[in-house]
């Protein structure tokens, strides 16, 4: 078996100019906090994806897929292998009122893509703005909020596998989106999305955006956190049982639960991600020891336990 520094070695020679050596990915995350990645790679343009994947096929170095990073946590010893994310180019929202369709890149804020398909009259897409990562995050995490979920409106969406080089269009059916899931594995990056819209009133859904940020203003906080820490277990809500349980405001070291919404665990400047690992670790013991609930989480975690 190739060592993993062998793989890195490989693949860094076969990324050439595009590789990163040592990149601190804490700043790419909204904890704002964690190590470096390996290797790191930005996927601007189409030749980019065929030495990206010729360096992962030809090393098998362990590949990590990079949105907005604001479902990620990333632990302060770092990523020991190639981080790829997408670059400018991929961050493109077309819009097609006659179609009433979106078709945006997979780097593509949700947000802005709620805002723009509103202002367009496309309705159907309002809630996304309270979503704070990528279109292809979305898509592979099937992101939702208030009511709505992305398999509700995506169509297909373009899947580049980072092993082979092959990009593929997957229907939503192919997806097997679920409850914050999807079928894509780790090494597959979604460079864009199609989602269908409906005939809507560009004042209504102004409206509807300024309420729902409004909402989320008032009910979450802003600052170092990666929205919700767990998902809901079924006819329940993770943050109702960890207030239950008595953990709003609990802290270890520089990670605390926020008194504000209780399933969003808040990171001090300058905080330690291994402090916001603990702390999600106890929650998850004392929920289940004091309520008898197990909650999963919602959160990606990267280089813990190794």
């Amino acid at each position: 078996m190739v060592s993993a520094a062998t793989a890195l070695a490989r693949a860094g020679e076969i990324l050439g100019p595009l590789a990163r050596p040592d990149e601190p990915l804490g700043p790419c995350t909204t904890y704002r906090c964690g190590g470096r990645a390996a290797l790191f790679a930005v996927l601007e343009q189409e030749h980019d994806l065929a030495v990206i994947a010729r360096a992962v096929a030809e090393s098998g170095v362990e590949v990590l897929v990079l949105g907005r990073g604001s479902n990620l946590l990333v632990a302060d010893a770092g990523f020991p292998g190639l981080c790829v994310t997408l670059g400018e180019a991929y961050g493109e929202v077309v819009l097609d009122p006659a179609a009433c369709r979106v078709r945006a890149g997979g780097a593509a804020a949700y947000p802005l893509l709620a805002r723009l398909a509103a202002a367009a009259g496309l309705g159907g897409m309002e809630w996304a703005v309270g979503i704070p990562g990528s279109v292809g995050g979305a898509v592979a995490m099937n992101a939702g909020g208030h009511g709505s979920q992305t398999a509700d409106r995506l169509l297909e969406a373009s899947v580049a596998d980072l092993a082979t080089g092959e990009v593929s269009t997957r229907p939503v059916g192919e997806l097997e989106l679920g409850y914050r899931r999807s079928s894509l594995r780790a090494g597959e990056l979604v460079l864009g999305a199609v989602f269908s819209c409906l005939p809507g009133d560009s004042e209504a859904s102004a409206g509807e955006i300024a309420a729902i940020v409004r909402w989320r203003r008032q009910h979450q906080p802003g600052g170092r956190n990666a929205g919700s820490v767990f998902t809901n277990p079924p006819g329940d809500s993770a943050g109702r049982l960890i207030e239950a349980a008595g953990l709003k405001g609990y802290r270890i070291g520089s990670a605390e639960v926020s008194r504000k919404h209780a399933n969003f665990v808040q990171s001090d400047p300058g905080g330690r991600a291994e402090d916001v690992h603990r702390l999600i670790g106890e929650v998850r013991r004392l929920v289940a020891e004091r309520l008898g609930v197990e909650l999963e989480p919602e959160l990606k975690l990267v280089g813990f336990g190794r």
